[in-house]
């Protein structure tokens, strides 16, 4: 019997080998579901679902509502007892690997490859980015800044403008290129630091005493720890907070 754990790490490894240039990103709260693994690619985002052996499919229809508002792509990894009859319980886009022991290791075996996802929000995918991640997709697409409105707001507006005034292939490059340079180690200062801009920009426009009290107090109190998911990134980066 395989469990999730026995497939997670030679499956990274399969993945690297199919696909080239990657980053694994692990446990990825999207919706009301967690994506077990998020890979990014230079071209797309590929949500990707375990079931071990050990899994029952009690959870995968709301599994697969979620995923599938997020990612560009959706695959399913089943183990031996689930490969007969997966292909039922999931969309005939999703993509279906197979695991199974051979020879005392886990072989894999793209059964189907996965289709585009005809159901993915960009106002939902775009929400995957940090704040300030968002803020160079405004400048390199040419935006307004939108400084004073919160993640949502923003997301929304990006996506108004596609395909119109930003083609989708574009975007997906740069929402890729974003989250392979993603540094987990400074992700705290990097978020602080935008605040913390954000926060001196609207002193600069105020004169009313008690705002600006309280906004030295917010600047004051920036930098907090940050926590989330795995990374992996290449075989090379992993076990981060997403």
């Amino acid at each position: 019997m395989l469990y999730d754990k026995d497939i997670r790490e030679p499956l990274f490894d399969f993945l690297e080998v199919t696909y080239g240039k990657t980053r694994i990103l692990e446990e990825k709260t999207m919706g009301q579901s967690r994506a077990d693994i998020v890979m990014v690619t230079p071209e797309a985002l590929y949500g990707i679902e375990i079931k071990s052996d050990a899994d029952t499919y009690a959870r995968l229809a709301r599994q697969i509502e979620d995923y599938d508002q997020y990612y560009d792509y959706n695959m399913i990894v089943a183990g031996t007892s689930h490969a007969a009859n997966v292909s039922r319980h999931v969309p005939v886009y999703w993509g279906i690997i197979t695991a199974e022991i051979a020879d005392g290791t886990v072989d894999f075996y793209m059964l189907r490859s996965p289709l585009p996802n005809p159901r993915m929000d960009w106002k939902k995918k775009l929400q995957i980015l940090w704040k300030p991640e968002l803020a160079s997709l405004q400048e390199w697409n040419g935006m307004p800044k939108y400084k004073d409105k919160s993640k949502m707001f923003v997301a929304g507006k990006i996506a108004e403008r596609i395909p119109g005034k930003i083609p989708e292939e574009k975007l997906k490059k740069e929402v890729s290129d974003i989250l392979f340079e993603r540094d987990y180690n400074t992700a705290a200062e990097v978020v602080a630091e935008y605040r913390k801009g954000e926060i001196q920009k609207l002193l600069e426009k105020t004169d009313d005493l008690q705002e600006r009290l309280e906004l030295m107090t917010e600047q004051a109190a920036r930098g907090h720890t940050f926590s989330g998911g795995g990374v992996r990134k290449s075989g090379r980066r992993r076990k981060q907070k997403w």
